[in-house]
């Protein structure tokens, strides 16, 4: 895969080595992740807003409610901020200062496109559904035509992104090593727990094995 390119935007000032640019490195963490965070302005206003999402190649597909804020400002072709962020474990120093957190984070900038056509909406709505517990595209009910007039698609190119990682132990000074207090680094993991039957479900139907056995990348 060809590198992301760095930008302006894309390139960090601080702790530059934490920086990645490696096409690879930057979707594993968009496929692993579940959620991410999506920043743009409306009326002068900044918002930030969680959702799900996928990709697809080199692009991310997000979806909402036509009648959102969101989704009708996106669909113009404002400029987008999406980020990502996974948490593998916090990093506990012998002084507060360094205290940290390892993490694998992603920056993506860009302008959403509006899918309008019916087999890129369900194509877009498949691969989202895909990515947050893949195999359930097959098995439950589809998109009618209602339900796609009433959801706006949108796909955002990734073409200027980047990512950015931290790994290993607390940074203590060289004058703090000696404190008698314990340091390291205390592991992350999102686990799932045993699933839970819907209340109306119909006697007989179980888990299937995609979700008794869910795991992220």
């Amino acid at each position: 895969m060809t590198p992301f390119t760095p930008t302006a935007k894309t390139t960090l000032k601080r702790l530059p080595q934490r920086g990645e640019f490696d096409r690879e490195a930057v979707y594993q963490i968009l496929d692993e992740a579940l959620v991410c965070h999506i920043g743009f302005v409306a009326d002068g206003q900044p918002f930030v807003i969680p959702t799900s999402y996928g990709r697809v190649g080199d692009t991310l597909y997000v979806h909402g409610s036509a009648a959102s804020r969101m989704m009708k400002t996106l669909g113009g072709k404002v400029p987008v901020c999406i980020t990502v962020t996974l948490i593998d474990g916090l990093v506990l120093a012998r002084s507060a200062f360094h205290h940290s957190i390892n993490y694998r984070s992603v920056v993506v900038f860009g302008q959403a496109e509006l899918i309008e056509d019916e087999p890129g909406k369900m194509a877009a709505l498949a691969a989202i559904t895909e990515h947050i517990v893949p195999g359930r595209w097959a098995e439950v009910r589809q998109p009618n035509p209602q339900e796609l007039k009433a959801t706006t698609v949108l796909a955002v190119p990734l073409e200027e992104a980047s990512a950015k990682i931290r790994t290993g132990d607390p940074k203590d000074d060289d004058e703090d090593m000696a404190i008698p207090v314990w340091a390291g680094q205390l592991p992350l993991r999102l686990t799932p727990g045993s699933p839970i039957n819907d209340s109306l479900l119909t006697p007989g139907i179980e888990a299937p094995d995609y979700v008794r056995n869910y795991k992220r990348a």
